[in-house]
């Protein structure tokens, strides 16, 4: 099964996530990037209003495309109790493209149900399996059974 994972992540706690999955299934990995600058308090708080309008922003070039793979894995984390809206922008840009889909989801403590199904309507149909971790245990390292769990 051909795999690819796509996540962005504004504090790296996806992305620790995102690489732990792609070292352990040895799969292609995309990093969304942004043109809108989502760093900083500023941009945090810019995070936070574009996640609740869904807006669809510019996204820096990709590597991949997701119609070549079996699946694709998203990772994303919370914003008020929505996915961060360069993940739905990825989405958008590739509509019609996914064969699966599966979600994992970060965040500091609710908005996981939401997230996912947010997504989950973006792309039109339902993931084949779902993650939530809490910020503080991919801190603290305790991810990594949850995380083997998801991937099998």
């Amino acid at each position: 099964m051909k795999t690819l994972i796509v996540y962005y992540s504004r504090t790296n706690i996806t992305k620790k996530v995102a690489e732990y999955i792609a070292e352990k299934l040895d799969c292609d990995i995309e990093q969304i990037i942004p043109k809108v600058n989502y760093n900083s308090k500023i941009g945090y708080a810019r995070g936070i209003k574009d996640a609740i309008a869904a807006k669809i922003v510019e996204l820096e070039d990709l590597t991949y495309d997701p119609v070549d793979y079996d699946e694709v894995i998203f990772g994303v984390p919370v914003w008020a109790s929505k996915a961060a809206n360069p993940l739905i922008s990825y989405i958008d840009k590739n509509k019609g493209k996914f064969n699966d889909i599966k979600i994992f989801v970060t965040a500091g403590s609710s908005g996981f149900e939401s997230t996912i199904n947010q997504i989950e309507e973006y792309v039109g149909f339902n993931a084949s399996k779902t993650m939530t971790l809490k910020t503080i245990d991919v801190k603290n390292d305790a991810y990594e059974s949850k995380v083997n769990e998801f991937i099998e």
